[in-house]
């Protein structure tokens, strides 16, 4: 066995010791990327749709990047009542100034350590910078200009236009205007805190000229700038902020804002079977910047599926688990949107109804949940509020039902879903008959839906769709009647249960009755009149019964009694009473008088139902306390007979 050189174990020693220290110096923040990278890897199996190879992170915590567009000064400034920020960020360890070019700083001009700037250029800005950092100011001016600040200094030599000289402190400085745009740096003290920087102009009037640094320290001129700055002694950036972030479920790819108020405000649209959900999301840090790229991972219950995208719309996914490496917030779609990511949520089963939350995860920490609910295709039809058809007729009554839509019919149909999810059937099929259920009788000939519903809320008119039948010329009845829906998507046929469909002639006669024999004032009172065709069935529901009167003492009418009552599927129609309203009444017994006048002219007799009421009181009369003395007295009479028959047989 050869043994190797000692020179060359030693080489290859302190190549080992080399690498060794090489890893120790590697960052925690590169570590934890190269895992992140690794997770992603490792979850995506299967269900990847798109993982960055390495990750790009942001050169600082706050703005983008040290490379971002400072605004010039011709954007958004106005000249000498405007103070602005370089945002572009120093990554040498000083602040730059800006050299000047007809008035307009270069975009060399950076800052040092700036978290966050608002985006307003006058008195009221704000700003966040480090301890250690410096704010590159710069202004479009025409007159000299005084820099005073309530801590740190501003930098010599840092200052273009002709110094004209600093405080003995440094807090403030005078420029006699050299040029039309003036630029400084202001270094940030060493404490923590919340100060002001501030610029003035010469006013031009005695008492606010800025002509020396006793002028810039006082301060003299008017106010032309002022930003507020929160000095911190390190970076809140660069982690996810729930109050900086937002998410929102949408029917449409718009993305959220971070400072609408409906940012975070979820739609209350409907989404129909084959239609999908958004989630839009943006995530940012404490500084409202957006976070570097990490591992975005969205889940989704009960089968449905799911996908990511940023800055585009995304396709429907393949599967209920979708992983990307990003941080949603690339491009917006369009200028009036706020940099984001969306996810798209569609029903994994085809026409099936699907309810499914929506977890969304940063980097392991959720960062949104919503719940949705796309609705399946019509997989039921129920038949309710059925009228009855007048003879030899084929029309709807108008406002029947009474739900405010003024559309005419004689029966409503409500559409569910496999999950009894409320579904408009207009546009996405089509109603029919069930011919084999009219068959082999002549009572009704056939059945149609005139108005398909396009609402789903519960509480809307247009929930329901709404049909009419046509009737023979005899009166009778069809037990066996249904009708059938056909999904268009799917072909898929759909037959309600049986109802019953009833053809009868117009009202001709009526009875009418209360429901109590006998009332207590306050008491409400119901009137029931029941309306009957010239052969004795049930009237119909179209025909008007005309005007009517009644007379009903100590009785105050609460219903409307309207010229054309709607009779139920009976052919009846109740009216509520109140047992003496609002004045005293005299206890005994009344008949009262009802009368529709149409009816009574030619067939019907007046209905005089009888009832008794009372104050609810004592109503006790003397014939009755007379009564009561009569019996008692009788009732001893018989005890003192039965007494003596006794003590006579002893």
């Amino acid at each position: 066995m050869d043994l190797e050189d000692p020179k060359d174990l030693r080489a290859r020693f302190r190549k080992f010791l080399s690498l060794t220290n090489e890893r120790k110096k590697m960052s925690k923040t590169t570590l934890r990327k190269r895992i992140s990278l690794t997770v992603v890897t490792a979850l995506t199996a299967g269900v990847l749709t798109s993982v960055a190879t390495s990750p790009v992170a942001n050169s600082h915590g706050g703005l983008p990047s040290s490379t971002a567009t400072n605004k010039s000064a011709t954007d958004y400034a106005t000249t000498d009542a405007s103070l602005l920020v370089a945002e572009s960020l120093s990554t040498t360890g000083a602040a730059v100034i800006g050299a000047v070019a007809a008035g307009i700083p270069s975009a060399a001009a950076k800052s040092l350590g700036l978290l966050a700037k608002d985006t307003s250029s006058g008195v009221a800005q704000t700003a966040t910078v480090l301890t250690s950092g410096a704010l590159s100011l710069y202004a479009r001016t025409s007159t000299d200009v005084a820099f005073v600040a309530t801590s740190g200094t501003f930098k010599d030599g840092a200052t273009v236009g002709t110094n004209g000289g600093y405080s003995q402190d440094r807090k403030s400085m005078y420029i006699d205007q050299g040029a039309t745009t003036v630029a400084v740096i202001w270094n940030a003290p060493s404490s923590a805190g919340t100060y002001t920087v501030s610029m003035y102009v010469d006013g031009g009037t005695s008492g606010t000229t800025i002509d020396s640094v006793s002028d810039a320290a006082s301060p003299a001129g008017t106010l032309a700038g002022r930003i507020l700055v929160t000095v911190v002694a390190s970076s809140a950036g660069g982690s996810y902020s729930a109050a900086y972030s937002v998410c929102n479920t949408s029917t449409t790819t718009v993305r959220p804002g971070i400072t609408a108020t409906t940012a975070n405000v979820d739609s209350t649209a409907t989404v129909t079977n084959g239609n999908v959900w958004y989630i839009n999301f943006r995530l940012a840090d404490a500084y409202t910047q957006p976070l570097d790229d990490g591992n975005i991972v969205v889940s989704a219950t009960n089968g449905a599926l799911v996908n990511y995208s940023e800055g585009s719309t995304a396709t429907a996914g393949t599967a209920s688990t979708v992983v990307a490496f990003a941080n949603a917030s690339s491009a917006a779609v369009s200028t009036s949107e706020a940099p984001s990511g969306s996810v798209t949520v569609a029903q994994g089963t085809a026409n099936a109804p699907v309810t499914t939350t929506v977890t969304i995860s940063y980097n392991g920490t959720t960062v949104c949940t919503k719940t949705v609910t796309i609705r399946g295709e019509v997989a039921k039809i129920a038949v309710s509020d059925i009228a009855v058809q007048d003879l030899s007729a084929s029309t709807g009554k108008t406002g029947y039902p009474d739900d405010g839509s003024g559309r005419a019919g004689l029966f409503t149909v409500l559409a569910t879903d496999s999950a009894g999810n409320q579904v408009a059937t207009s546009s996405i099929g089509t109603f029919s008959s069930d011919a084999a259920s009219l068959a082999g009788q002549t009572t009704v000939t056939s059945i149609t839906v005139d108005s398909s519903a396009t609402a789903t809320s519960s509480t809307a008119a247009q929930r329901y769709s709404t049909g009419i039948y046509t009737c023979g010329a005899a009166a009778g009845e069809v037990k066996t009647a249904k009708i059938k829906f056909t999904n268009t998507g799917s072909g898929n046929i759909v037959t309600s249960d049986a109802f019953t469909l009833r053809c009868a002639d117009d009202p001709y006669t009526y009875t009418a009755s209360w429901d109590k024999a006998s009332y207590v004032q306050g008491e409400i009172a119901t009137l029931t009149v029941k309306f009957l065709d010239s052969k004795g069935n049930p009237a119909n529901t179209i025909g008007s019964t005309g005007t009517w009167t009644a007379v009903t003492p100590m009785f105050t009418a609460v219903s409307a009694t309207g010229s054309a009552p709607t009779l139920d599927k009976n052919g009846a129609k109740t009216y509520t009473f109140s047992v003496g309203g609002n004045t005293a009444i005299t206890a005994g017994s009344y008949v009262s008088i009802i009368d529709f006048t149409a009816l009574t002219a030619v067939a019907a007799t007046k209905q005089t139902p009888s009832y008794k009421v009372s104050t609810g009181g004592d109503s006790t009369t003397n014939a009755d306390v007379l009564k009561s003395i009569v019996a008692l007295i009788a009732s001893i009479n018989k005890q003192i007979q039965a007494l003596q028959k006794l003590i006579l047989k002893r």
